[in-house]
């Protein structure tokens, strides 16, 4: 505490009630350091805390400590070590604190009298602050975040009903006198003044040489500890996981569990700080502890991320703020892939020199308060509590699928406002530095790129395109002939707009679309970028050949289309096209689709260029729009194709996107998916539905867009609540819309639709005839309803009990193409064509949308229901539903039945059955025939292993690695488009 005036020592020593919240041990460990130092100082410390004792006792040993095990609030609930639970936070929260909060109180205030509670601190149990005041007894919080921040968007995912629980821990707060604020801290305007101390950590016992000799750990030898903050790290370790020479120390495994011979289980009260000192870096997840002890020891920390775990941002911003951070995926976490990372956070140099003496500054600003200091002379408290709620609306309100991250100008209020602060709050991740160097080359006129690190990258390689002109390198990702194209096709004087379309994941409803089934899509992490440039022809940049064209014709320049594709190796195809824009005209009209068709058909290596020039003629026969200038464009997709993900309508989208903006139309994305729609129908002539589209154009990260194809009506967006998850697993057999198998399902599903109607026609004419009542017929309303089949627009219409009464047996199960044409004429599809020497499976296809349709619906309200086993096993099994329906239409493949069995075995191992299942469903998506399988389960650590275990057991059984889609982004409509120019041009040759 340091030296005290003669006065001060003269003061009686004081009685301090300290409450410690029960989310993780590392409020705990900084509780410690602070109590210790009010104990050095004479006082007595009650600690009320859910935490063991032995992370008190093993630092603490005075009788000035006591110990109260209670909890009066539980933190955030976790699902696993590295994810938190949304709603079960709050309800956890409702149940410990809101429902029994009259008693606690009651029993609170009674024991704050008992023991004489001079003061009480709170780190950050809100209902402790109202007990000191109806206690009458100031109070103090102690803290780097409050639980009205973390709440607050957990009740914007779970729903209005917990809203009240944000409130009233706002107001609980309210009532202490003031807030020490811990660096990394986050935004809490619920406190009226602030405080800033240094960082609070424990001190060392041993040094690194003490500890390492205890241990046995030679000094040659590299250390990694691994420190996920007491729990089970939960998967099993590997000898191969760490590099040769390298040792780990792992704090909380079980005493069960066997470790490799390259790694120590430690204690379960091994005193942390110690090994972390004597450790060459670390590995984990973030928090204030785990952070704070880091940069105090210099220690460089690789961490991985965890979901909805908000006060992480600001934490991980000050740890890469001082050099001390790596971030690992979680993938690699789980795989054992940590030689880059730990080889990465050897080179290091964690540059903190700040205080770390926030315990012992803390504890003097308790004493002195308490004693009767005024510490409260904030004068700009009003605009940091403005700040603060304003960037807390900022978060609530960010683009879903945004990582949370600070604002340049939350950083920069601290010096306008003249503030003190606890911590830098500059962001310095990878994404910004990429955006930092990004500004140096780009001026964004227009748009927000909404944090996504992929538009970054692609815009970053915008920027070093005229470095390539007169040597471009093979990088890996694309071939030198792309990069010289691309050099070459921009003029860098004149703007250039971008747009980000992503692939989609078919959750539920697959080929039930053209049927006007609803359906289940979610937009993938993966997606296609876009960059376009109109352009007066004169001032095009021509390639040598498109020049040569126009001379040869003898005329001057005219508006050309030239298009640079990315990723040409990977699918045999080549990396450009371009096209005179009359082409596209007769005249004065535009040429019909089935010439377009015959115009990109020319070259099987160019035949791709029809899904993005294809949407220049749809807006010129849709919407009537001619190109006068020419336009010059990039395309970069991270959707791989033929894996059933919607590569072709993301690079559609994009394209459309892009090319409206750079013209200044306004298409709304329903629309804009519909015109897409058409490119492909009609240009490329792939007989598609408009799900993958519309998913493209108008969905929403982390959420199912809820459609019903009639033809393109969107319900809204469907949550997926925090204890699901979905994956896509690629079985790396190619799938294509344009393939033979969908097209005749299709064109079997539109037979059935027409046999329908022709069968109730027929049994309308029957029940007409006997006045009105058909005599086998029922139900009340049979006319109504055989007038309505009679007309039937979408097999979807027909619900399956009306089917199988009905018509089930009245189907055929195949008929010739001949034969159906001379009965029915025809099967009324405009975009696909009936041989008429072909057999085509028509009870299946036709049964398939009208059970589907049912499935989704079915799927989407369990969504909704209450959390439980049965519900996941419920739309597990509806998936499995899906797949095998798939399978009878002749949809199905050997890979993906594969892949479903591997889920099932999962499912029903013993493993699976002695606990919690994890996995609970998978069917084969979108076209079917290959592709991607789309799997259902709980979003915890332990699926998330089985996902990748699935993943390697495909391998051995097949040699193929499968690709596996995780996480979400917005759709093309969300992210809207980037207007962009060159700050300093180079000179065009």
């Amino acid at each position: 505490m340091g030296t005290a005036s003669v006065e001060e020592s003269k003061k009686r020593p004081l009685v301090f009630a300290y409450y410690v919240t029960g989310h993780g041990f590392g409020h705990a460990t900084r509780v410690v350091e602070v109590a210790r130092n009010l104990i050095l100082a004479g006082h007595d410390v009650h600690v009320v805390t859910g935490a063991p004792a032995f992370v008190f006792t093993s630092e603490i040993q005075s009788p000035r400590l006591f110990l109260r095990k209670v909890l009066l609030d539980c933190g955030a609930v976790q699902a696993d070590a590295l994810t938190v639970d949304r709603l079960a936070s709050l309800e956890k929260y409702s149940e410990t604190a809101v429902v029994p909060r009259a008693s606690i109180l009651a029993t609170e205030v009674e024991w704050l009298k008992s023991i004489k509670a001079d003061f009480v601190v709170s780190d950050v149990v809100p209902v402790a602050c109202r007990a000191a005041a109806d206690a009458g007894i100031p109070s103090v919080c102690i803290t780097n975040f409050s639980w009205d921040f973390i709440y607050a968007e957990y009740v914007m995912a779970a729903g209005n009903h917990h809203r009240s629980i944000v409130w009233q821990i706002a107001e609980d707060y309210s009532h202490c006198e003031f807030l020490i604020r811990l660096p990394g801290y986050c935004p809490m305007p619920a406190f009226r003044d602030i405080i800033d101390v240094p960082l609070v950590v424990r001190r060392l016992h041993q040094s690194r040489k003490e500890v390492r000799k205890e241990l046995g750990i030679g000094e040659d030898v590299k250390v990694v500890i691994l420190n996920f903050g007491g729990q089970p790290a939960g998967w099993k370790l590997k000898e191969e996981y760490l590099p040769t020479g390298w040792l780990c120390l792992v704090c909380g495994a079980s005493e069960s569990e066997k470790l490799p011979p390259n790694f120590l289980k430690l204690a379960k009260d091994a005193y942390t700080p110690d090994l972390m000192a004597a450790s060459d870096c670390m590995l984990g997840k973030i928090g204030y502890g785990t952070v704070s002890e880091a940069l105090a020891y210099k220690l460089p920390f690789v961490f991985v991320r965890r979901d909805y775990f908000n006060e992480e941002p600001f934490l991980r911003n000050m740890l890469e703020y001082y050099q001390g951070g790596v971030e690992m995926i979680r993938r690699d976490l789980l795989t054992g892939h940590w030689r880059p990372y730990l080889e990465r956070a050897m080179t290091l140099n964690p540059c903190y020199e700040g205080g770390i003496n926030g315990g012992e500054v803390a504890a003097r600003i308790l004493q002195d308060t308490a004693y009767g200091k005024n510490y409260t002379l904030d004068k700009l408290s009003g605009p940091r509590r403005l700040r603060d709620a304003i960037v807390l609306g900022y978060q609530l309100q960010r683009v879903p699928g945004r990582d949370l991250c600070i604002p340049d100008w939350y950083a920069n209020a601290e010096s306008e406002l003249g503030l003190r602060t606890g911590s830098p709050t500059a962001v310095t991740a990878e994404n910004n530095s990429l955006a930092d160097s990004f500004s140096q080359d780009f001026e964004i006129l227009h748009g927000d790129f909404l944090g996504l690190s992929d538009t970054l990258s692609f815009l970053k390689s915008l920027a070093g395109l005229d470095a390539l002109v007169d040597s471009p390198t093979k990088t890996g990702k694309h071939t030198i002939r792309e990069q010289k194209a691309a050099a070459g096709l921009f003029n860098w004087e004149e703007d250039i707009f971008v747009a980000r379309a992503p692939g989609r994941l078919d959750v539920m409803g697959g080929i039930a679309d053209y049927s006007g089934s609803l359906v289940l899509q979610m937009p993938i992490r993966e997606a296609c970028h876009v960059a376009v440039q109109k352009i007066h022809p004169s001032k095009q940049r021509l390639w040598k050949h498109a020049l040569a064209r126009q001379q040869d014709k003898g005329q001057g320049p005219t508006p050309v289309l030239q298009i640079v594709s990315y990723g040409s190796e990977l699918s045999n195809r080549g990396p450009t096209f371009d096209m005179d824009l009359s082409d596209f005209l007769e005249g004065d009209e535009p040429i019909t689709y089935e010439k377009a068709r015959q115009y990109f058909a020319r070259d099987p290596s160019q035949r791709w260029a029809a899904y993005v020039a294809g949407t220049v003629l749809v807006l010129m026969k849709e919407l009537g729009i001619r190109f006068e200038n020419s336009i010059s464009l990039l395309v970069s997709s991270a959707v791989p194709e033929g894996k059933g993900v919607s590569s072709s309508a993301s690079v559609e989208v994009a394209s459309m996107s892009a090319i409206a903006a750079s013209h200044g139309l306004n298409i709304i994305p329903r629309e804009l998916a519909l015109l897409c729609q058409k490119v492909e129908n009609h240009v490329v002539g792939a007989p598609c539905g408009v799900m993958d589209q519309m998913t493209s154009a108008c969905g929403e990260a982390n959420k199912l867009l809820a459609m019903i194809c009639q033809p393109a009506e969107v319900l809204g967006l469907v949550d997926i609540p925090g204890h699901i998850r979905v994956w896509g697993i690629d079985s790396g057999i190619r799938h294509s819309v344009g393939g033979a198998d969908y097209g005749s399902v299709r064109i079997g599903a539109f037979m059935g639709r027409e046999i329908v109607k022709s069968i109730a026609s027929t049994l309308l004419s029957q029940s007409l005839s006997t006045n009105g009542r058909y005599p086998d017929d029922s139900e009340e309303g049979g006319v109504e309803l055989l007038e309505a089949e009679a007309s039937l627009d979408y097999l979807c219409n027909l619900s399956p009990h009306r089917y199988e009464a009905m018509y089930a047996k009245m189907l055929p199960d195949s008929l010739i193409g001949e034969s159906f044409v001379g009965k029915y004429s025809d099967h009324c599809d405009p975009v696909t064509t009936i041989d008429k020497t072909r057999n085509y499976g028509v009870r299946a296809a036709a049964r398939h949308p009208i059970y589907e349709n049912f499935r989704v619906k079915a799927f989407k309200a369990l969504l909704t229901s209450a959390t439980s086993d049965d519900q996941m096993t419920a739309l597990g099994e509806l998936l499995y539903q899906c797949h095998y329906s798939y399978s009878d239409c002749g949809l199905g493949s050997d890979g993906t039945n594969r892949l479903v069995q591997l889920v099932q075995e999962m499912q029903h191992s013993k493993a699976s059955k002695s606990g919690e299942g994890t996995l609970y469903g998978a069917k084969i998506t979108g076209g079917g025939s290959g592709g991607t399988v789309c799997v259902i389960g709980r979003n915890s650590l332990k699926s998330s292993e089985q996902i990748l275990e699935i993943q390697r057991r495909y391998k051995a059984a097949t040699g193929y690695l499968p690709i596996l889609f995780e996480g979400s982004s917005p759709g093309a409509g969300r992210f809207g488009y980037l207007k962009i120019r060159r700050r300093n041009p180079p000179k065009q040759n």
